[in-house]
């Protein structure tokens, strides 16, 4: 009856007496002294819902928080109570020092009740577990109207059904994080062996490089000292002349000088000097200049175009490959030469990254083919398990290759001492001799794939389809006897 007034009385329902705030503790302590529950509404401020701080009480008996009650004075032009809206004075507020202290007992007590699994609002065991509301109950709890028709269940089985639900979570987060530090070491893998690569191809790029400079620093030396040779022979021979000129220049000078004199002699003298001397100045005959040629420019850059050529096609004596092996597509039992012209087949597993582009079977040529007419020799030697062909681009590269044209592939395979091509009945071919060079003659806009032995001639065999995407040539070995390698 004091719970049911006390709510009426906090909602604005029902007056309350002038005496209850007197009354009102003991009886609170009435119903904890007959065993009842004192209910967590009954300790909260109407304005923050929260358990009370610094309860005050006003003369309609009406309880609230002193700092809530101030706020919400503070935004209303009359002062009123916020509950039954009755009009107060300032100094009205009364501190409640048992209400205080009733409240931090009871915030303790639920605080309490939490730590030794007693329910706050009954005082009760909590023995039961509310899978709707994910919380641990008490009987009262599960036989109120907050519970009504959930499924709960004891405490023990509700423990035991979660906590296996959580390790199949766990089981489930492991796998994933199995998953995600495998995704990791494979990328970090990606990138030790991107920068492996780019280190190999670096060298490789300063080895054929610095050898080009060689060549050519030889070249610029050697064309240099030759135009300075030139030069040197072009500027003696000039020297001379200009010495000679020099020399004729000097006598004609002063053979002007002694007719000159000659002239202003008397005319005796004159006559005599004349006749005795037979010499005329208008009867000299100057030199005929004997021009020299300046530096054969064309000669010197025509000529340092023809040798640099010849030693360029020296250094370069291997023309460049027309199929070339792609690292990136090797299978991880396959190492690719230096120069990927060359396929080994290794027994041991290698640590390589599974990236997009690499088969689980094989290696890829560099260069697709889509049209024209391409050639390429294999030479297998004494390799006993080989496959030579070419596949389509959007073969699945990571499965086993079927060896049929359906597929996407057009082979030819070499194992246990048979020749088989892939068709659909895997047909076995019968070779007079056993050929060291196979010769793969696509011809993209005729739709076949030839397979021969160069040294005999005829074709081991041919196919003919219709392509409609890219081929890539295709490379697989798994014999330790020696390499395939495209020559």
């Amino acid at each position: 009856m004091f719970r049911h007034t006390f709510l009426l009385e906090r909602k604005g329902k029902c007056p309350a007496p002038k005496n209850q705030l007197s009354n009102k503790y003991n009886k609170y302590s009435l119903v904890m002294a007959e065993g009842r529950s004192l209910l967590e509404e009954d300790f909260n401020c109407p304005i923050c819902c929260d358990i009370f701080k610094g309860p005050v009480v006003l003369k309609c008996s009406h309880s609230l928080c002193e700092e809530c009650l101030r706020e919400y004075w503070g935004t209303q032009a009359v002062l009123q109570c916020p509950v039954c809206r009755k009009e107060c004075s300032p100094d009205e507020p009364t501190r409640s020092l048992a209400f205080t202290s009733l409240c931090e007992n009871f915030k303790n007590r639920k605080c309490a009740a939490a730590a030794v699994d007693i329910c706050p609002e009954h005082d009760e065991k909590l023995k039961l577990f509310c899978f709707e509301d994910k919380q641990p109950i008490c009987v009262v709890c599960y036989t109120s109207k907050k519970h009504k028709d959930h499924h709960c269940s004891p405490i023990v089985e509700a423990v035991e059904d979660l906590k296996a639900e959580v390790k199949s979570g766990i089981s489930g987060l492991r796998h994933n994080l199995q998953i995600l530090n495998k995704s990791k070491a494979e990328y970090e893998l990606l990138a030790e062996t991107i920068k492996d690569e780019r280190q190999n191809v670096e060298k490789m790029l300063k080895q054929e490089f610095d050898s080009l400079h060689q060549v050519l620093k030889e070249e610029e030396e050697a064309r240099i000292l030759a135009l300075r040779e030139e030069e040197m022979k072009k500027y003696e021979k000039t020297k001379k002349r200009i010495e000679k000129l020099s020399s004729e220049i000097l006598n004609l000078s002063m053979t002007i000088q002694v007719s000159s004199q000659k002239i202003e002699m008397d005319e005796i003298t004159f006559l005599q000097h004349y006749a005795n001397n037979h010499y005329s100045p208008a009867k000299y005959m100057l030199p005929e200049p004997d021009m020299i040629s300046g530096i054969d420019t064309a000669k010197h850059l025509r000529f340092l175009n023809l040798n640099l050529q010849a030693k360029m096609c020296e250094l370069l004596k291997d023309p460049p490959q027309l199929v070339t092996l792609d690292p990136n597509t090797a299978s991880n039992k396959l190492v690719v030469s230096e120069d990927m012209c060359s396929v080994f087949y290794v027994e041991q597993k290698l640590t390589v990254p599974d990236n997009p582009e690499r088969l689980y079977v094989g290696v890829l040529g560099s260069q697709g083919f889509r049209s024209g007419l391409h050639c390429w020799d294999v030479e297998v030697g004494d390799n006993d398990h080989w496959t030579v062909g070419v596949v389509k681009e959007s073969i699945e590269r990571k499965k086993l290759l079927k060896m049929d044209p359906c597929s996407g592939m057009w082979s030819i395979r070499f194992t246990s001492g048979k020749y088989r091509v892939g068709v659909k009945a895997r047909k076995e071919l019968s070779l007079p001799e056993k050929p060291r060079v196979i010769r793969v003659l696509l011809d993209c806009d005729s739709g076949t794939v030839t397979f021969s032995d160069p040294s005999k001639g005829p074709s081991v065999y041919t196919f003919t389809d219709t392509f409609t995407e890219t081929l890539f040539p295709y490379f697989n070995t798994a014999s330790t006897v020696c390499p395939l390698r495209i020559s």
